[in-house]
């Protein structure tokens, strides 16, 4: 068995697709590419422009929810979909969510809270395997770096608002799966393993605390996601969060 993985570190949905190759005891290789830099490299390589993607024995995939199915046929035990019909169904349901409407609202609020406070860029760099990048040229480069992200991720100062409104929907909407059992079960499903990065990657966002306390989403997400990387301290989302 031979997997090779292409990431970009800290990013949610390359946490997704580690967490599965951990869970199934698959040993892998990874290829790091620096944002937004791995956007261009992707669409030559893979066709793409995203990550993460993957090589299994030869076989090129593309996008956490292609690689969670592929490793799931590859590797069985455990189970990323259940083991009915009905469950399958809850499971992919809230996946398609996970990967479809809250990671791209993350990265909505995200890249606008780091042109905000660009000293914290550097925060989420901690973990690559690539050679460090100055505090001082990091920061420097951040306009540039955001910019290309906002477009990349049709991400906006003047949208970030109504994005930090819907979120407590969102939360909710996780906190339901929790109380059904979609979410939270004994082992790990792929929808737990698609929604709980992204969640971990708002909790690197001070400002965003209060809207996690006591929820049971917090908890889950902490628990999956350990080790999440970066941090930015309180007050960038302050005026739409007052």
């Amino acid at each position: 068995m031979s997997v090779s993985l292409t990431v970009v570190n800290g990013s949610h949905p390359c946490v997704t697709v580690e967490l599965a190759l951990k869970l199934k005891g698959i040993p892998y290789k990874t290829l790091e590419l620096p944002p937004p830099l791995h956007a261009a490299v992707q669409r030559v390589r893979t066709g793409q422009r995203t990550v993460p993607s993957m090589k299994l024995d030869g076989e090129k995939i593309s996008g956490s929810r292609a690689i969670l199915r592929r490793l799931d046929a590859y590797v069985p035990t455990p189970p990323l979909y259940g083991t009915t019909d009905a469950e399958r169904m809850r499971i992919e349901e809230a996946e398609r969510w996970g990967d479809e409407v809250l990671q791209s609202a993350v990265r909505r609020i995200l890249w606008p809270t780091l042109a905000r406070s660009p000293a914290s860029l550097a925060s989420f760099s901690e973990g690559s395997k690539l050679p460090p990048i100055p505090g001082p040229v990091l920061k420097a480069m951040a306009p540039v770096v955001t910019r290309v992200e906002f477009k990349l991720n049709r991400a906006s100062q003047d949208g970030l608002a109504a994005e930090l409104a819907a979120l407590p929907g969102m939360l909710d909407v996780v906190d339901g799966w929790l109380a059904d059992g979609t979410l939270g079960g004994e082992q790990p499903n792929a929808a737990d393993l698609q929604i709980a990065p992204s969640l971990t990657l708002l909790l690197t966002l001070d400002d965003l605390a209060p809207l996690f306390a006591g929820r049971p989403c917090e908890a889950w997400a902490r628990a999956l996601v350990p080790d999440q990387g970066g941090h930015v301290p309180a007050g960038p989302l302050a005026p739409e969060l007052a």
